[in-house]
């Protein structure tokens, strides 16, 4: 029962893995099972190069060597299963040779398929391209050697030391594979001759000897920053090989070397180790290792480090993205192919039919990666490769067209006619089919150009109504083929037989583009080409010159014959503007003149400046010129450079762009299409300009909807930019996936972000889709673009990508560097940035020692960040003179250092500085830069005498303003007395006319301006601006200056009834009327001491109160103003009154005064009044034997302190 399972199981098998294989078999026309290899064999070695196709019999194989077919001799044997055999290779020159491509072809009766493309390659080794070079280091650094040398299959290299293999096993000696030996650490028994070795299956080459001399090393040894004696160098590694970078870095101490990449991407760890002493290799390098890596050389302990960056670029071979599928298509029916591929660099696509190229015609077109087959003729049934190829290797891959034809299709138009109508119309006339002519619903007219290959094919589809058709959009003086096809609902007739017809002559489209020299100041050389047949539209019989100078308008014609494509002008006159133009005739007439072009003919003179250059220009693509020129061959006048200017035709010209004596060529970018363009050359030098070279030049239009039926090509993508040094910026970018025969060309446009002069903007042209843009400025962000150009066609601007270069490792020290001494033992160090341009840094490194230190090779050293231009130097010892310089850096590495600035600290000084001096002889002002104080000794007396004049100004102001305010004060105490004695005579006035009020009022007590509120014996003072708050202790601090006269004065006090004493500052003086008036209304003193304005004064104390609290902001600035304004600070109603009612008139002013103590006698009775709602001390104050009464307010010394501060 097993061993019947054990045959099922076995059948079951059988069915499962070799019925789909016999189906693929069976059912699959033809493919290949084996296909040529690579190889690399020796000269007289035997090779076989397989090829095996399997399909259905019989098969044809044949075999190609670039393209040409191989024929069998007594070498060259083709086996039975298709492989090539060559039994002996030879190498001689020419098509002896078998090294070459080699490609099998496959062939039965569905069609014939080619097998990838297989190099064979004949063993050499070439002569070396590099010898190592003798050197002379110093015990302890490094040496290097360096070989180089071509060979296939690629060489080993080993080194000798005096003849004898160098043995490896120190760690000090690293030999790369690509010929590079580095010895760490020299040492004296290092010194001899050394060679190198390189070995292949071909052959044994050996090197000149290099001899490395070691020289001992200098005692002490001084530090030296870290720097890269052997940078990384870009590189390109195909998939799968390794990657070598080199980076070797001398220093003392000796530094160390680090990897890391610019894109801060890791490294790969797994594939990726370090050689020697800081080299790095990579294995089996895939696309992800692409990149630009960056080497690091760093000072142990410290922050010094110095950098060098390459570019790895991996290629990879091509691989099929989308193939093509086979397709199963009706007669006159649409075939499309589609097929896309990806490597490095971006493969080419070819499409094959049967094993051979398919060309773009009418009916076929290539474009996008696609292959588009229009109406479908039985010839179309094929076997078609889509082959994507690259310098890495070439794939394919096939599809098969079948073909259906209709049994009952209709036959062919009959008699197709053409006749020429005009210069662009043909009239075209047939007949219609003979067989099934009732089943055609429409016609398709076909034409192109009789005349080159590549045509394209244009079609027009009509109606079934008419046998009749005008082509009216052909071009003048050009043949034309045509042909009809008749279509059915299932299917089209075949084509009609072809009929040739060629359109008129007409007058030339435009003129030809002049180019203009002077060979001499009196002539002109007049040249140009001879217009394309698209332009002349026929055969130009004759040409006119016209010319005039620019100040005169008679125009001088000459005519030419049609073959003449210049002309000499001669007896002109010099140092003059000529304007020239030309128009081009056919047998029909005269086509339109040119623009007219200017022309400067040379000055007349004996100095030697440099002829005209021979120029010509040429249109690259729709938006850019390239000028090329050289030097006339009798030129003898030495040259220093040129001027190139352009402009648009009928613009004003613009700048000249300078260039250099060396360039021959140069590149415009972002023109317009379709435009004429005037260009001039000339060169000068230190005499003067010499003479000069006009021409014009029309660029192309980039899109023609009547020359194409495709629309413009996409533009690059994948583009990427990564910074490969402080100048210099790599770019790649992949091919739009479609395909051309064509040579497709791109333009780079580059320019600093926000550059506002377009002139400026930098265009480069490449056919490669990667480029290394040199030149640029460091530390600057750049935008680039890129646009591609076949066939004048242009595609869009790319996206813009940002991309900025590394800062450059500082080239200048920082510059005015200083040294200040400002203590006895400290310095300040000061400088500016480094004079160049762009510069970055990142940190300063400042070093300082003394002499004797300087000479044991001992620097104390201090690090800045890059925002801190200064440093302090502290415990500096007297008696000793320091050197000081200081060096710029950035990521990038380390600038130089500076000039070393000599300090001395002066053993017997403890506060002046001393004027530094320079090591290197330079004069005392030049060492230190202003924009820092010396605190030296003629700076301190300086510094003091500004002082003392500052307080002797100071105190002379403060004694004028004393001396015032004395004055004010002294005026003030005589206005409060007569005012006093003007209060007095007013309140007896008021009193004999029997006034009298219930409520308490405000009576002036002090002064005219000053007023006590009588209510509840508060502190307030009320003058006629507000509330006053006293401060005699802070006023007395400031006024220290007493006055004798106002201490002795002493205020008066009348007691009466018994009456009790003031406090300072609390009493209050209150006067009653004795009239009965209603409690609102306001009194007759009231609306005398109302301030102007006031209409709306409130009548009782609380009132005030408010007052007072709201206004303190403000009682400093009130007390000096009522102080200074005197009795003019009443009403003026008031002070009339006063005036009137006074018994004292102003010329017995100081005899009142005198008296004021006698006349003014007061009683004074004292009345308690106690209320609900307040509670208040009443004075009245009765005068003895006369009716004026005299009112003062005085508390003893404390109330006149508070007058005297206010």
């Amino acid at each position: 029962m097993a061993l019947v399972k054990r045959k099922l199981y076995q059948r079951l098998l059988f069915f499962v893995f070799f019925l789909p294989i016999s189906g693929v078999l069976c059912f699959s026309e033809l493919f290949f099972i084996k296909e040529p290899h690579d190889v690399t064999v020796m000269r007289k070695d035997a090779v076989i190069l397989d090829c095996q196709a399997h399909g259905e019999a019989p098969i044809d194989v044949r075999w190609l060597k670039n393209g040409v077919k191989v024929a069998e001799n007594d070498r060259v044997y083709f086996l039975s299963n298709g492989s090539l055999y060559i039994s002996e290779v030879e190498s001689r020159r020419g098509d002896k040779s078998d090294e070459g491509f080699y490609q099998c072809l496959a062939q039965n009766k569905y069609g014939a398929i080619l097998s990838q493309r297989a190099r064979l390659t004949i063993g050499s080794i070439s002569s070396f391209a590099i010898q190592p070079v003798s050197i002379v280091v110093t015990e302890g650094s490094v040496a290097r050697f360096s070989c180089k040398i071509t060979a296939s299959p690629p060489p080993i290299i080993t080194w000798e030391f005096n003849r004898v293999t160098l043995p490896l096993a120190t760690e000090r000696i690293t030999v790369l594979p690509s010929g590079v030996l580095q010895i760490h650490g020299v040492q004296q028994a290092d010194a001899g001759n050394y060679r190198c070795t390189a070995t292949n299956i071909a052959n044994r080459r050996r090197s000149t000897e290099a001899t490395l001399t070691v020289t001992p090393a200098p005692s002490p040894q001084l530090p030296q920053r870290p720097r890269i004696i052997a940078g990384p160098q870009n590189i390109t590694v195909s998939l799968h090989q390794s990657a070598i970078l080199e980076c070797v870095a001398t220093g003392n101490p000796r530094p160390l070397i680090s990897w890391s990449r610019a894109d801060s991407k890791s490294i790969d760890v797994y594939n990726t180790k370090v050689l020697g002493n800081g080299n790095l290799i990579i294995t089996d390098v895939k696309p992800q290792h692409g990149g630009v890596y960056m080497c690091r050389a760093t000072t142990p302990g410290t922050r010094n480090y110095t950098i060098a960056s390459a570019n790895i670029t991996v290629l990879a071979p091509p691989s099929l993205v989308e193939w093509p599928e086979s397709l199963t298509r009706p007669r006159a029916g649409t075939a499309r192919f589609v097929c896309q591929a990806e490597g490095v660099p971006m493969p080419q696509i070819t499409w094959l039919k049967n094993g051979e190229k398919v060309h773009s015609n009418g009916r076929i077109k290539m474009y996008n990666s696609k292959l588009v087959i229009n109406q479908i003729i039985p010839e179309d049934d094929a076997i078609y490769q889509c082959q994507a190829e690259n310098e890495q290797g070439s794939v394919l891959s096939m599809a098969r067209l079948i073909v259906v034809m209709s049994e009952d299709r209709p036959s062919a138009p009959r008699s197709v006619r053409a006749d020429t109508v005009s210069s662009s119309a043909i009239l075209l006339a047939w007949e219609r089919p003979l067989y099934n002519s009732d089943k055609v619903i429409a016609y398709s007219v076909h034409y192109m150009k009789a005349e080159g290959l590549n045509n394209e094919e244009y079609q027009v589809v009509i109606g079934n109504d008419t046998t009749r058709y005008i082509i009216d959009d052909l071009e003048p003086a050009r043949n034309y083929t045509f042909y009809i096809v008749a279509y059915m609902p299932m299917g089209a007739s075949r084509m009609s037989d072809h009929v040739f017809q060629h359109t008129l002559e007409d007058v030339p489209l435009r003129a030809p583009e002049l180019s203009l020299t002077s060979h001499s100041p009196t002539d002109i050389q007049v040249s140009w080409q001879p217009l394309s047949d698209k332009l002349s539209r026929g055969h130009v019989s004759a040409y006119r010159l016209s010319y005039r100078t620019s100040t005169e308008h008679d125009v001088t014609q000459l005519e030419l014959p049609g073959e003449k494509t210049q002309h000499l002008l001669e007896n002109l006159q010099p140092d003059t503007i000529y304007l020239l133009r030309i128009a081009a005739a056919t047998n029909v007439g005269w086509g339109e003149q040119s623009a007219w072009t200017s022309h400067h003919t040379p000055k007349a003179s004996s100095a030697k400046v440099p002829l005209a250059p021979e120029l010509q220009l040429e249109p690259l693509n729709c938006t850019t010129i390239i000028v090329r020129w050289q030097l006339a061959p009798r030129n003898s006048a030495s040259v220093q450079g040129y001027r190139l200017f352009y402009h648009e035709e009928s613009q004003s010209e613009s700048a000249p762009i300078q260039l250099r004596a060396l360039d021959n060529r140069h590149i415009i970018g972002g023109l317009d299409p379709r435009k004429k363009y005037h260009v001039k050359l000339l060169a000068y030098n230190f005499i003067g300009d010499g003479y000069q070279a006009d021409q014009t030049v029309s660029t192309p239009g980039c899109v023609s909807v009547r020359d194409r039926l495709v629309p413009p090509p996409p533009p690059p993508h994948h583009v990427y930019a990564k910074t490969n040094s402080s100048t210099a910026v790599f770019l790649h970018w992949g091919r739009p996936a479609f395909t051309s025969s064509h040579t497709v060309n791109y333009t780079i446009r580059c320019n600093p972000v926000g550059l506002q002069n377009a002139s400026l903007v930098l265009y480069l042209q490449t056919g490669e889709q990667s480029l290394l843009v040199h030149d640029l400025e460091p530390n600057t962000r750049y935008e680039f673009a890129i646009r591609l150009h076949i066939d004048q066609l242009s595609s869009p601007w790319s996206p813009v990508v940002y991309q900025s270069t590394f800062p450059e490792a500082p080239r200048l020290p920082p510059s005015s560097v200083k040294v200040t001494l400002i203590e006895q033992d400290a310095a300040l160090v000061s400088w500016k940035l480094p004079d160049e341009p762009n510069i970055a840094v990142t940190h300063y490194t400042i070093l300082y020692a003394s002499r004797k230190a300087w000479v044991a090779g001992e620097w104390q050293v201090l690090q800045r960040e890059g925002t801190i231009t200064m440093a302090l130097l502290e415990n500096l010892k007297p008696g000793q003179v320091y050197l000081v310089k200081v060096s710029a850096s950035n990521k990038m590495g380390d600038g130089p250092f500076s000039h070393t600035v000599e300090l001395e600290v002066q053993a017997d000084s403890l506060s002046s500085g001393h004027v530094p001096r320079n090591s290197h002889g330079s004069p005392h002002t030049t060492v230190f830069s202003d924009g820092f104080y010396h605190l030296d000794q003629r700076s301190m007396t300086g510094i003091i005498v500004g002082v003392c004049i500052a307080l002797i100004c100071i105190i002379i102001c403060a004694f004028i303003i004393v001396c015032r305010g004395k004055n004010r004060k002294f005026s003030a105490v005589k206005v409060y007395r007569q005012e006093a004695g003007s209060s007095s005579t007013a309140a007896g006035h008021l009193s004999s006319e029997g006034q009298a009020e219930n409520a308490d009022v405000m009576v002036p007590m002090m002064s005219g301006d000053r007023f006590i509120d009588a209510k509840g014996g508060t502190n307030l003072i009320i003058n006629s601006l507000g509330p006053v708050h006293l401060s005699t202790e802070k006023k007395n601090k400031w006024f220290s200056f007493s006055d004798k006269e106002k201490k002795n004065i002493k205020t008066v006090q009348s007691k009466r009834h018994g009456g009790p004493s003031y406090q300072p500052g609390t009493t209050v003086l209150c006067y009653e009327e004795e009239l009965s008036m209603s409690p609102n209304q306001p009194t007759t003193l009231q609306v005398r001491l109302r301030p102007p304005g006031d209409m709306e004064g409130s009548s009782s104390s609380e009132g005030s109160q408010a007052t007072g609290d709201s206004g303190r902001y403000s009682h400093d600035e009130t007390e000096m103003i009522n102080l200074s304004s005197g009795p003019s600070s009443l009403p003026s109603s008031l002070r009339a009154e006063d005036s009137e009612g006074s018994d004292c008139s102003p010329a017995e002013e100081d005899e009142e005064n005198s008296k004021l103590k006698e006349r003014c006698h007061s009683d004074l009775k004292l009345t308690e009044t106690q209320s609900s709602s307040q509670s208040a001390l009443s004075l009245e104050w009765h005068t003895n034997n006369n009716n004026n009464s005299c009112s003062e307010g005085a508390t003893k010394a404390a109330e006149y302190e508070d007058l005297k501060a206010i």
